[in-house]
């Protein structure tokens, strides 16, 4: 497996023999899959350190200690980190606990290893081993790298489709991390959010999430994918949420899909969410919960991903999107991401943003542009608003960080974005920005498999509405660079001392489990610029 991270171990062999081995056994012999197997719900890393990493599995000790039981033994797991797939030298054992209480799940924060090093995980249970999985630790905070691969996802609806996404991926052998930008699992019930009105596969339960036994349960469901426990045992993860690991449109008081009395308290729905999301999820969280949280990568690069749904004001529309008491970010993040930014002395400063922040105007030009004539006609600073539950919904805290980025001179910024299950490259602009001196830079990317424009209005991909969509976006907002309406798949960033590119992939069918995947565009923002530039073939 590649890894441009540590040239002593696995450096450019693009699938050492041993370790594509273990990982196509992984892959396709496990789910951990059969009914039996007291690991079938996978194994998976997460947030990489220089010295340590995030280890995780869920264990089914009887047939009875099914997910979201709350029944079972309290058990000793074993676990084990290794420099070789057969584990003849191990770096790190030990034994951990678990039972009824956490789900049965199991959470592994493993230090003294070696920055920039591959190493082989696996859990032991009454004398069976867990699937193998690889991993990798992050360099040193100033380490000189020449080059870091990641793998970008968002919004993955079980019943729209397969995670063929996932196993894409997998195969490559090049990252040396998978960034989820949120919508890792949906709340609805069957049928209430299919593939135009198809359900492709059912979901479990089959009503829609509301307390702590659903929401294990619904995790449980997505862990059992065999492409997704794939994607997790070859490479760790960075994942942050977005809405429908609680409710769709999500704010902190509340949610579009919530109905308070039906659907009880909000406050609780949350809890149980959370509760389950920390119990299944490879993250690292703060003492109080947080999940806003940094990485990074040597010089070449940190990556700070964003919670934009446990600190925002409820949606508003009309002027009071321009209200500068509202927030999406909070007080305390946005004061954590600033001070990220312009205090970091990375090449790249990557952004794991769940909602778009660049402007989409439609209809109406940015009241900044028409002058008096814009205040006159009660137009929003940055124009009518199409979705605002993006940053276009919170004018205020998107220009406080785009003038705290000018007025520190912090260049090289990249936002990497989900949720909206279409494809863009952006050029981010404000009225501080002017429109041809973008801050930074947008890239965008679609769903792994969630309902986008032509699902939704039942036509194929590539129509003629969406084409003239795609150039009526692109016409009124010169911003946007690139937009594709229709696709689903995944994206993968390249990031050199030189450029920060993305490579999209779209799939050919998302129904379908042996689906292909397909190279769409690149495209790349050099170091000291945040123009984008566009590339006509893969990255090799």
């Amino acid at each position: 497996m590649t890894n441009t991270l540590d040239r002593r171990t696995l450096l450019r062999m693009a699938g050492a023999s041993a370790g594509t081995a273990v990982l196509a056994s992984a892959a396709l012999a496990g789910p951990a899959g059969a009914t039996g197997s007291a690991f079938r719900h996978g194994v998976a890393s997460g947030d990489p350190l220089p010295d340590g990493i995030l280890l995780w599995t869920r264990l089914t000790p009887t047939e009875e200690s099914q997910p979201g039981s709350g029944v079972g033994p309290e058990v000793t797991v074993t676990w084990q980190v290794a420099t070789d797939p057969d584990f003849a030298t191990l770096t790190a054992q030990g034994t951990v606990a678990t039972g009824p209480a956490r789900d049965h799940t199991v959470k592994v924060p493993v230090s003294g290893l070696a920055s920039a090093t591959t190493y082989w995980f696996r859990f032991g249970y009454a004398g069976a081993w867990s699937p193998t999985a690889r991993t990798m630790t992050a360099p040193e905070a100033d380490a000189d790298i020449d080059r870091i691969r990641l793998g970008v996802v968002s919004c993955s609806n079980w019943e729209a489709g397969y995670f063929a996404a996932y196993r894409h991926l997998a195969e490559r052998g090049d990252l040396n991390l998978v960034v989820h930008l949120g919508d890792y699992l949906y709340e609805y019930g069957t049928g209430e959010f299919a593939a135009g009105d198809t359900v492709v596969r059912s979901v479990q339960p089959a009503h829609e999430t509301l307390t702590l036994q659903d929401y294990r349960v619904r995790h449980a469901l997505y862990k059992s994918d065999p492409d997704l426990q794939a994607l997790h045992a070859s490479v760790p993860w960075a994942i942050t949420w977005d809405d429908h690991e609680v409710a769709n449109d999500q704010w902190s008081g509340g949610a579009e899909n919530h109905t308070p009395g039906a659907e009880g308290s909000f406050t609780d729905r949350v809890a149980a969410a959370r509760q389950a999301y920390a119990e299944w999820m490879p993250v690292r969280t703060g003492a109080d919960g947080a999940i806003y949280r940094r990485l990074r990568f040597g010089r070449l690069a940190d990556l700070s991903m964003l919670d934009l749904r446990t600190y925002r004001s409820e949606p508003a529309s009309g002027l009071a999107i321009d209200d500068p008491e509202r927030t999406i970010t909070g007080e305390a993040q946005m004061a954590w991401l600033k001070a990220g930014l312009a205090n970091s002395d990375a090449q790249w400063k990557l952004v794991g943003n769940p909602v778009m922040i660049s402007r989409l105007d439609v209809g109406a030009l940015p009241s900044w542009l028409l002058g008096p004539l814009g205040t006159l006609l009660g137009i929003p600073q940055n124009g009518a608003v199409l979705n605002p539950d993006q940053w276009d919904g919170y004018n205020a805290d998107r220009n406080e960080l785009i003038d705290h980025l000018l007025a520190t001179d912090t260049r090289d910024v990249v936002f990497l974005t989900g949720d909206i299950h279409t494809s863009w490259a952006n050029e981010l602009t404000t009225q501080s920005t002017g429109l041809t001196n973008p801050a930074a830079a947008e890239f965008v990317v679609p769903s792994v498999t969630s309902d986008n424009i032509n699902d939704f209005l039942g036509m194929r991909e590539g129509n003629t509405l969406s084409d003239l969509a795609s150039g009526l976006i692109r016409s009124t907002n010169p911003h946007v660079r690139w937009t594709e309406l229709d696709g689903h798949g995944y994206g993968v960033l390249e990031v050199t001392p030189q450029q920060c590119r993305m490579d999209w992939f779209h799939l050919d069918d998302r129904t379908q489990s042996s689906t292909g995947s397909r190279f769409v565009t690149g495209w790349s923002v050099t170091a000291g610029s945040s123009r984008l530039h566009r590339e006509s073939a893969p990255l090799s």
